[in-house]
């Protein structure tokens, strides 16, 4: 099958680019014409707000400087991405990672999603819960995931 748009959503780790090497294969293999790589800044407030007041000229600077990064990140990633001869394009979402996401794939003309999981279990999955499993129930495109298990992080 072949697939005209993918998103791949990545947040700057290592666990995220695992993803990477599987979405090369899907390239070399001409089954994608056109990737659009996407990270999601949460704005400063959803975090720390409430333990380290800021003003909001602060705050603002925070978040503009949060959306800068994650730019420089993606545009060092396209550049990577498109020395393997893929068409690829870069978006910085706001807000949570979830719901982002999924408003933006509804909105987006995308036919295919790669996404690595973190792989949260326990406590800690009831509390941050699961950006994979609301992508899952959020969207009806195929949705590739990669496991944490999977990858060798020692790249």
């Amino acid at each position: 099958m072949s697939y005209k748009h993918a998103i791949v959503p990545l947040d700057g780790s290592s666990l995220a680019e695992c993803v990477l090497p599987h979405l090369e294969a899907f390239a070399s293999s001409s089954q994608i014409e056109e990737v659009e790589l996407v990270r999601v800044v949460p704005p400063i407030e959803m975090h720390y707000k409430a333990a380290l007041p800021f003003d909001e000229r602060e705050e603002k600077q925070l978040n503009q400087a949060a959306v800068k990064e994650a730019e420089e990140y993606l545009q060092k990633t396209k550049t990577k991405l498109e020395a393997s001869h893929m068409r690829v394009s870069t978006q910085v979402l706001v807000g949570t990672v979830a719901d982002a996401l999924a408003d933006y794939l509804k909105k987006s003309n995308a036919d295919l999603l790669l996404l690595a999981t973190h792989g949260r279990s326990g406590p800690s999955r009831w509390v941050w819960g699961s950006v994979a499993d609301k992508i899952l129930r959020s969207t009806s495109i195929p949705v590739f995931l990669v496991r944490p298990s999977g990858c060798n992080l020692g790249n």
